[in-house]
């Protein structure tokens, strides 16, 4: 299985290439850097500049050859451009051509203390891909170089695609070989402002659930805990929780995206804003299951 990653030469760019690495040498994967340019094919009152084609197609080169040199060397890695109408729809066809199991693209710059915010890109590909998309902070992983990622955190509820998501989750840690950190979010899913007392028992059930169904399908050399998130606010609950500079966070898409699609739901994209670390989007009726 291959990851790709959406390569510009920007510090966005540096920053999902940072995290693609991160992610494919920690759990064995091959790596494809996608470059997309836009499609030389113009409307026919515009005409094609033959000589400056090339010379973007040189800067594409060099953009790609910078890029392949940044890879350690005992990675499985390729490198390819592209041609599209934007560069949401060349990483879609890249990862349907590929066969790619996940997306990796950085977020858009500005973010307060390196929090995201999402850009046009992760916009389209955030209501469009169908395999993960994995999102990288501004400078959350620059500062930490190549190791690999360090703990899985998944933010898991009741709703649905929430098997998929803790699925993918397990899958993460067992591949990485890293703790699973599971993070309740059924007191969350209520709009009240308090968690009523059924609200959290559910929640504490559910819990015990999950850890004893990730425990089963978990190597007994990784560990799993599981703490439910509480707050007034989403935003508040997770700043409540502890992030280990290296570790990365799965959520689940909205159950109003199309099956097999991405559609980020208001839980993720308030957790979103929060988050210093990189978060993974995974689509509901997703087709890795722990037996893969």
């Amino acid at each position: 299985m291959r990851y790709i990653v959406g390569y510009t030469d920007t510090p966005s760019g540096e920053d999902a290439l940072n995290l693609a690495v991160r992610l494919a040498r920690s759990m064995d994967r091959g790596l494809d850097i996608v470059i997309v340019l836009r499609s030389a094919a113009r409307a026919a009152l515009v005409p094609v500049d033959v000589g400056y084609e090339k010379f973007l197609h040189r800067a594409a080169e060099d953009w790609l050859h910078h890029a392949l040199a940044f890879v350690p060397r005992d990675m499985d890695v390729r490198g390819h451009i592209v041609y599209a109408d934007s560069f949401a729809q060349g990483l879609l066809d890249a990862s349907r051509d590929l066969e790619a199991r996940m997306i990796v693209v950085g977020a858009a710059r500005g973010g307060l203390l390196g929090r995201f915010t999402v850009g046009s890109v992760a916009n389209a590909l955030l209501h469009s891909a169908v395999v993960p998309v994995a999102l990288a902070p501004e400078g959350s992983v620059s500062e930490i170089g190549l190791d690999g990622i360090t703990r899985v955190t998944c933010a898991v509820g009741t709703r649905t695609g929430a098997k998929e998501l803790l699925d993918a989750g397990i899958l993460a840690a067992r591949a990485a070989k890293v703790p699973l950190r599971l993070v309740s979010l059924v007191a969350l899913d209520s709009d009240g402002v308090d968690t009523p007392p059924d609200v959290r028992a559910r929640a504490e059930e559910h819990a015990a659930e999950t850890v004893a169904y990730a425990a089963e399908h978990l190597p007994d050399d990784v560990d799993v805990t599981v703490l439910t998130a509480s707050g007034n606010r989403i935003e508040d609950a997770v700043a409540t929780l502890d992030w280990d500079p290296g570790e990365v966070v799965f959520v689940g898409s909205s159950r109003l995206g199309r099956p097999k699609q991405l559609f980020l739901g208001t839980t993720a994209a308030k957790m979103l804003r929060e988050l210093p670390v990189p978060m993974i989007v995974v689509p509901r009726d997703s087709v890795l299951t722990v037996e893969d």
